[in-house]
């Protein structure tokens, strides 16, 4: 007698699929709001409507809630897509003002993912791994973009190494929430003072 295949519902799977994003999507507002450390799973559970063993069996702990909430924010960030286009300008003044209103669009709509992890960082039991792969992709990404600006007529003042770790300082998720969130800017007037002030430094003669 052969076997009985197992069948899995195509609504069923919707449905769980469902469930699962609107626990992570919760998770990320309360972690945001809260921080890591002052939200339960029953916090969880009650924001998204469910259980406590439906948040378990869905996506599992707090820790691997996190850990979703991070590998769901470096998917979303479109960051290959983003270097293309930044790849394929030829003049300094443009890629910078390309990088600053890429990684500011990056950063506000992905504000509360970014504050999640902010604020999850001083509590969570592995915090500096977790920055690291919340991270790497974006560092590298201004790492190509320095060396892009390297290639061009005219290529900044410093070497390469410290030129991609000055975008860092000024166009990571760091920079943008030192003048958003810590000091009450304006993304508008972030993104305006991070390109001037990038160009200006990279460019003028010291």
């Amino acid at each position: 007698m052969p076997p009985k295949r197992s069948y899995v519902s195509p609504l069923r799977a919707q449905a769980a699929a469902r469930t699962r994003e609107q626990i992570l999507q919760r998770a990320t507002e309360l972690f945001a709001a809260r921080g890591y450390g002052l939200v339960t799973v029953a916090d969880i559970a009650s924001a998204a409507g469910v259980s406590s063993k439906t948040v378990f069996a869905s996506v599992g702990s707090k820790s691997d809630i996190l850990d979703r909430i991070v590998d769901q924010g470096v998917a979303a960030s479109g960051h290959e897509q983003a270097v293309r286009q930044l790849l394929a300008l030829d003049r300094p003044e443009a890629v910078l003002e390309a990088l600053a209103r890429g990684t500011r669009a990056g950063n506000e709509e992905h504000f509360r993912v970014h504050e999640a992890i902010h604020k999850a960082l001083p509590v969570h039991e592995n915090g500096e791994a977790l920055w690291q792969r919340a991270t790497a992709a974006y560092r590298e990404a201004l790492v190509t973009v320095a060396h892009h600006l390297h290639s061009l007529s005219g290529p900044p003042l410093c070497a390469p190494q410290e030129t991609a770790d000055a975008l860092w300082f000024w166009f990571g998720p760091s920079g943008w929430r030192t003048l958003v969130v810590d000091s009450g800017w304006s993304w508008d007037r972030a993104e305006d003072f991070l390109r001037h002030t990038a160009t200006a430094t990279l460019y003028s003669p010291r």
